[in-house]
């Protein structure tokens, strides 16, 4: 049986709205990179992280439920209850996995897009493990110290969401306030 491996990417700090999607906030930057060492002091080889990439897009991404958490899920089933995002799009640039993803609006997706508005995340290093053939890709997650050097989201679209005036949304307001108090 293949051991939880636990890898994590940084972004940058920086989101824009999917166009034609008001509210929907997208990063899109570097997932995890092939033939270099991380911060867990792994190195994955290209053939590697190819296949389970494939395996990946095929499983999850084409079939909308590559979702994923903020900070490490503690097994390798992604709790729907701590979901953050959606990986919506993977690609290669050279040794680089590429990949769009889509902050949900959901506690865990609001914390992500408020750190990634805050500023970016600190790195270190480790020493060197190479990753055997029984890896097997689970999900990213957007989590406080990332094991990926220079790996870096950048922004797809960001523009808040512009809400509809309406009589009732003062009303919602004083309801909300009573049910807080």
């Amino acid at each position: 049986m293949a051991q939880l491996l636990v890898d994590v990417t940084p972004f940058k700090p920086t989101i824009r709205e999917a166009k034609g999607r008001p509210g929907v906030f997208e990063v899109e930057g570097v997932m995890q990179r092939a033939t270099a060492e991380n911060q867990n002091g792994r190195v994955y080889s290209k053939e590697l992280l190819q296949r389970e990439a494939k395996k990946y897009v095929e499983e999850f991404v084409k079939r909308g439920n590559a979702f994923g958490e903020l900070d490490h899920p503690e097994t390798p089933v992604v709790s729907l209850k701590n979901a953050s995002h959606i990986v919506k799009e993977l690609y290669w640039k050279g040794n680089d996995l590429m990949g769009k993803v889509e902050l949900l609006n959901t506690p865990a997706g609001n914390i992500v897009k408020e750190i990634i508005k805050a500023g970016s995340v600190q790195q270190t290093n480790e020493g060197t493990l190479e990753v055997q053939p029984d890896f097997e890709l689970v999900c990213w997650d957007f989590v406080s110290n990332p094991s990926t050097h220079g790996a870096f989201m950048n922004p797809v679209s960001l523009n808040e969401g512009k809400a509809k005036v309406s009589k009732y949304n003062s009303l919602n307001s004083i309801i909300n306030d009573i049910l807080r108090a």
